[in-house]
């Protein structure tokens, strides 16, 4: 704590939060907001500006109700995870294939006297299985129109953020720092999540077809040559390489329209 007495978080550990919102089209951070650890996760809501029409995944960390329902107001819509203690009537329920792992899908309005004052309209409850974890889920949105398996599907898509995370952290040299200040901290996190926006924007435009980690190995050791980067990528061996990492970020490998 004595080291780092501007990133506040308990009395005897300092941290900061790097709160990202990822575009799960291309996995590329859309927004991003660094504050010292005390700071909850809700409150990013107030200064996020949202766009008509989009899908906000969120962790379950980001409940609350009033302004999940300024997101509705808004017109954009949200998926997230349901609190276990929620306190809700069943209003309607949907027919589903069970053989997909759903359970149910609902239209609820919530019991509870400031959970309902909070978000006062219906929502949309949906419960699912999923096999390779062997957990039920159940989701919340305001979405009445999708398919409830494509709201599952894209929930899943969440992990992105976790893999966006460890990439940066393992191969973009966040392990250490350079100082103690918020001035050595900061812009080091800012130049890792540059480089690899810059990194990832470069290997779309050229169609160079390795993982992003290989990319990054190739540009570091190739960074004062003279040839096109193109041309560093033109061996068969690039294009067929694996780097025996199962969890590798693959970038723009784009997730089926919701409407597919």
């Amino acid at each position: 704590m004595s080291l780092f007495p501007w990133a506040k978080f308990r009395k005897t550990k300092s941290a900061i939060k790097l709160h990202t919102l990822l575009n799960l089209q291309n996995n590329i951070s859309a927004f991003i907001h660094i504050t010292d650890g005390s700071v909850h996760d809700v409150n990013i809501l107030d200064i996020l500006i949202t766009e008509v029409g989009a899908y906000y995944v969120i962790d379950k960390g980001y409940i609350d109700y009033e302004r999940l329902y300024s997101l509705n107001l808004n017109h954009s819509y949200f998926i997230t995870r349901a609190k276990s203690n929620m306190k809700f009537r069943r209003v309607y329920s949907n027919k589903i294939d069970k053989s997909t792992g759903l359970i149910c899908d609902q239209t609820i309005v919530f019991t509870n006297y400031y959970s309902a004052k909070d978000y006062p309209d219906k929502l949309r409850r949906i419960k699912y299985f999923n096999a390779e974890k062997n957990k039920k889920l159940v989701f919340l949105t305001n979405n009445f129109s999708v398919p409830a398996i494509t709201i599952a599907l894209l929930y899943k898509q969440r992990w992105q953020v976790e893999l966006f995370f460890r990439w940066i952290k393992q191969h973009l040299r966040i392990k250490s720092i350079f100082g103690y200040s918020a001035n050595a901290v900061k812009p080091q996190i800012w130049i890792a999540v540059s480089a690899y926006v810059l990194l990832a924007i470069v290997k779309k435009q050229l169609k160079i077809d390795v993982s992003l980690y290989t990319f990054l190995q190739v540009i570091s050791i190739s960074i004062f040559e003279k040839t096109p980067i193109f041309q560093l990528f033109q061996h068969d061996h690039y294009k067929t390489e694996n780097d025996n990492n199962d969890n590798q970020l693959f970038l723009f490998n784009l997730y089926a329209d919701s409407s597919d």
